[in-house]
């Protein structure tokens, strides 16, 4: 394999980790185990729209357990996944939480009600003795109220759809992604055509995250693209790591560079 130190990353992400959601992303993850060493990162949710609570799970926990010993990351990614606020009159709010997405989780949040539930998921990830260093929130949408809570968490990242922060002063480190709706066929046809472009844009960039969804397993034309582009991306010499390691290799080329 090529030298980390000198090849481009590539950084394969799994979205809305939950029981609910295990069986859309089950053959998907054997068939990257084929693929060789290819660390993951699980974005996981404590308690998936309320009735999917990791407690009454005894085996898909274990599961989760096992790909940490595998070498993958597991991530908090919000707690709920669900927006259950109550609405705001501002039309730009409206739109974020009801058109553009029903799972804002942190978009509205104060930064008490964000800190409550982000430290109910950091003590979830203790529990099971699960590390953590990352927090996702639903959609990528943040409050400032989010963003106070989390400069006083023990987490080392979030991230965005084309960024990685360093907490906890929010520190900007670019890491363009990938991502599909897949909702619908002409979404989906959409999706190919805008990646197909990005990727051939970001050739040349450091790393490249592809953000995976339940959704996106639920059809093959999908499903398809996910698995070829990161055979590609893999014959190409990207070396495939989780998000908190590549992030790690980049605070080790700043603290070399200094």
């Amino acid at each position: 394999m090529v030298e980390p130190m000198t090849a481009p990353s590539l950084l394969l992400v799994l979205h809305d980790v939950a029981p609910q959601t295990w069986a859309d992303y089950q053959p998907f993850v054997n068939a990257v185990d084929t693929l060789g060493d290819v660390p993951m990162t699980w974005l996981v949710v404590p308690d998936f729209h309320k009735h999917n609570d990791l407690q009454a799970h005894p085996g898909f926990r274990n599961q989760l357990s096992a790909r940490i010993d595998k070498g993958d990351e597991l991530a908090l990614h919000g707690y709920f996944h669900c927006d259950d606020g109550p609405m705001a009159n501002d039309p730009r709010d409206w739109f974020m939480r009801r058109i553009y997405t029903h799972e804002g989780e942190f978009y509205g949040l104060s930064r008490e009600a964000a800190f409550a539930r982000l430290r109910a998921g950091i003590e979830m990830f203790h529990h099971y003795q699960w590390p953590l260093q990352g927090f996702v929130a639903p959609a990528w949408l943040m409050s400032e109220g989010t963003r106070q809570a989390l400069r006083q968490l023990p987490l080392t990242y979030t991230s965005d759809a084309q960024h990685l922060y360093r907490l906890p002063d929010f520190t900007a480190v670019e890491a363009p992604g990938l991502v599909w709706s897949a909702r619908s066929a002409w979404r989906r046809g959409l999706s190919k055509l805008v990646c197909d472009q990005l990727e051939q844009r970001w050739r040349q960039a450091s790393v490249i995250r592809l953000g995976l969804h339940p959704v996106d397993m639920r059809y093959e034309f999908s499903r398809t693209y996910w698995l070829q582009t990161l055979k590609r991306l893999l014959t190409e010499g990207r070396v495939p790591m989780t998000k908190a390691s590549w992030l790690a290799l980049q605070n080790d080329r700043m603290g070399r560079a200094a």
